[in-house]
């Protein structure tokens, strides 16, 4: 018996950073080199393209749900401010030295983004903190592919996924400056058994890992230990999420990158949910930039 229902069968290149919008009650996810965002609706059960930027060249690598409930977009180095149902967005901040497209990202408790590039030519990715007054620190330097990223229930410990090494790595994270430090690794995933990619973190702290060319997602508990696993008909499982009203349903994004449903796998491209995985979810902190 399957453990999951499709229900987006979208052919997705790269779906990845699918998020819960509790006031909309839709699930927000994106195609990331086509530069489209959509939008489910579980109540429906259908989806819609909500947005998509301008231009063949311009991906969206990731968003942020905003504190007043707009949505912050990542593309190429620019961030902007969308009002869900608008047609345009409004650029809100510039990272300077981000030479490539923003891959993964992630608000924090007071605001800030932290926010992923990708590796480009002869050049490793960085990630980036983002400050709600627009200002860009860069806090950890030649990534090979910066990736998932959450935090633990007591807020002390940062999690940030560096996908080609095969590494989650946890850090020490101090809240009032956003400052992380003391970096260790949490998870290390054989190099034979796919790529950590996006995760989230549950309500008992468990953290769960999308395995790019793994086919899966994997629970690991609060130690590192593999808990559970779910696997999906698509090899590449790009990030997962709670949604749901009381966040009790788990959703997966997956890619068919260059590939075809052949040998991807049926599903590949697709948006995944699974429902009682057992512990729920818990809600995305919200960014504030340009609120203040």
């Amino acid at each position: 018996m399957t453990r999951y229902e499709r229900v987006a069968d979208t052919t997705a290149h790269t779906g990845e950073g699918p998020l819960w919008h509790p006031e909309e009650e839709l699930l927000y996810w994106v195609d990331i080199p086509a530069g489209k965002l959509y939008a489910y609706d579980p109540a429906t059960d259908e989806y819609d393209l909500a947005y998509e930027t301008e231009g063949d060249d311009e991906p969206l690598g990731g968003y942020t749900i905003e504190a007043d409930g707009a949505l912050l977009l990542f593309t190429h180095g620019t961030v902007s401010r969308w009002e869900p149902g608008s047609d345009e967005a409004e650029p809100v901040a510039e990272i300077d030295g981000a030479e490539t497209r923003f891959n993964d990202v992630i608000a924090d408790p007071e605001g800030r983004v932290f926010c992923g590039t990708m590796p480009g030519e002869g050049d490793l990715g960085d990630l980036y903190r983002l400050e709600t007054d627009g200002t860009v620190t860069p806090v950890v330097e030649d990534v090979d592919i910066p990736n998932g990223m959450g935090f633990t229930e007591d807020l002390e410990t940062f999690y940030f996924t560096e996908s080609e090494e095969h590494v989650i790595y946890a850090y020490e994270y101090d809240r009032e400056t956003g400052a992380i430090s003391n970096r260790r690794p949490f998870v290390e995933v054989p190099s034979d058994d796919g790529v950590p990619d996006g995760m989230t973190v549950d309500e008992e702290g468990s953290v769960w890992s999308a395995r790019w060319n793994g086919g899966r997602v994997v629970r690991y508990d609060r130690d590192g230990e593999p808990v559970d696993e779910i696997e999906l008909p698509a090899r590449k499982v790009s990030s997962v999420t709670f949604g749901g009203p009381d966040y009790e349903d788990l959703y997966l994004t997956t890619a068919l990158a260059d590939g075809d449903r052949a040998d991807e796998g049926d599903g590949a491209g697709a948006l995944f949910r699974v429902s009682d995985v057992g512990p729920d979810g818990v809600p995305v902190f919200r960014s504030r930039v340009g609120l203040e």
